[in-house]
């Protein structure tokens, strides 16, 4: 679970800075930050292209003691065998968490591994999202997703995760989930969490901030080698 406190304040910001800058539309937010893609991805189960079930092995699932992104850092690290861990992490930033919101994930993945570029992919198609997972599993590397997720209290929440395989055929697509456990996902269900479809009676300031561009939907992080 991220650090609400700090979306509202960022919202706020946001806020001011969008009545003063000016709006592209009636609603008052800029139209691009309000259009998502939300395409029929089911010829993938039939594509022989994606036929093949795909798997990252090794990594294992760690449950956040600090924060959801800094668990699936964690999990990145442990699988590369470095020394990386959530509180080592909290220490690197003052005692603060500098994952609450995706630029802050992409530029802390930037840090820890050098070695990688990694790319974020925000409001992307349902199915190019499913692609991208796909050949970036098959070239070996996990992926890490924004999505809606039940924590322990059964209350949703916006989350950091990360898939470590996808098997179309048979519809089904594995996150490791930073509440501590693996998690099966049907391709509909998977989609609809990373859309925030699933996500029942949403708080007002995260509709807001999705309204405003602040949160993406279909927000991917795909890793290479440099």
């Amino acid at each position: 679970m991220r650090d609400n406190s700090k979306y509202i304040i960022v919202l706020f910001i946001s806020c001011i800075t969008t009545l003063f800058v000016g709006c592209t539309d009636p609603v008052g937010f800029p139209q691009s930050f309000r259009v998502y893609y939300s395409d029929d991805y089911s010829q993938l189960k039939a594509d022989e292209r994606y036929s093949e079930i795909v798997k990252v092995e090794g990594i294992q699932v760690i449950k956040q003691q600090v924060s959801c992104g800094y668990a699936v850092i964690e999990m990145l690290a442990k699988w590369k065998n470095k020394s990386i861990n959530e509180q080592s992490l909290l220490s690197q930033n003052n005692g603060s968490v500098s994952t609450s919101v995706g630029s802050g994930f992409l530029n802390e993945m930037t840090k820890q591994f050098p070695e990688w570029k990694t790319i974020r992919c925000v409001n992307i198609s349902n199915t190019e999202l499913l692609m991208q997972i796909y050949s970036s599993l098959k070239s070996g590397f996990p992926v890490p997703i924004e999505f809606a997720a039940k924590n322990t209290d059964d209350k949703w929440t916006l989350h950091f995760a990360l898939v470590d395989g996808v098997d179309f055929p048979n519809n089904q697509i594995f996150v490791l989930n930073p509440y501590g456990y693996r998690e099966t996902y049907t391709i509909d269900s998977f989609i609809k969490a990373t859309r925030y479809e699933c996500y029942e009676n949403m708080e007002w300031y995260f509709t807001a901030g999705f309204n405003m561009g602040l949160f993406n939907k279909n927000t991917i992080y795909l890793l290479s080698s440099k």
